[in-house]
């Protein structure tokens, strides 16, 4: 499998997996979720909110590529964030469109890119202003790993709180080869 299918395999994955999370959320009530559980980014909202604020960093990033991708307007358009633990939305209503409408630029995103392009570089400045140039498919690599990280958490804190986020394996997603 080549890393361009692995990466459009892996935006599928992040868009399951962020409607299963958020179906499961969406039954806590709106204190349940604000509640600071000593998760590192506090509450289950901080934490959802943290993973959309890290998509975005990084996906406005990714759109300062030289192979510009339009996939990523949507993205481009919203607002930065001015920190990783920024509350986006209180409400996880809101969040949850939001979501959906970055997980659909993933999903464009990882699509629209090319083998060549995955080896090629970024230079970018992380969120304290320091310069850095890294390898442009390792760092889309980190934005799916980063999610899968953080969506982990939530799915033990939602486990914790007697909620079944279903099925989470990758495995789920992948095709099965049919011996002829």
């Amino acid at each position: 499998m080549s890393l361009k299918n692995s990466f459009t395999l892996m935006a599928q994955y992040n868009q399951w997996m962020n409607e299963s999370v958020y179906s499961a959320a969406s039954q806590l009530s709106p204190a349940a979720l604000s509640e600071d559980v000593g998760a590192f980014f506090g509450s289950i909202l901080g934490t959802l909110n943290h993973i959309l604020v890290a998509d975005i960093i990084w996906l406005q990033r990714f759109a300062q590529h030289p192979d510009k991708f339009n996939e990523l307007d949507c993205v481009v358009a919203m607002p930065l964030p001015k920190t990783l633990d920024e509350m986006l939305f209180e409400d996880l209503t809101a969040l949850r469109t939001v979501r959906a409408k970055v997980d659909e630029s993933i999903v464009a995103f990882a699509n629209a890119l090319s083998s060549e392009v995955l080896t090629t570089d970024l230079s970018f400045r992380d969120t304290t202003g320091s310069p850095y140039t890294k390898n442009f498919g390792q760092l889309i690599q980190h934005l799916f790993n980063h999610q899968t990280h953080h969506r982990g958490q939530i799915t033990t804190l939602l486990s914790q709180r007697g909620l079944d986020v279903g099925a989470t394996d990758l495995l789920e997603l992948i095709p099965e080869i049919k011996n002829t």
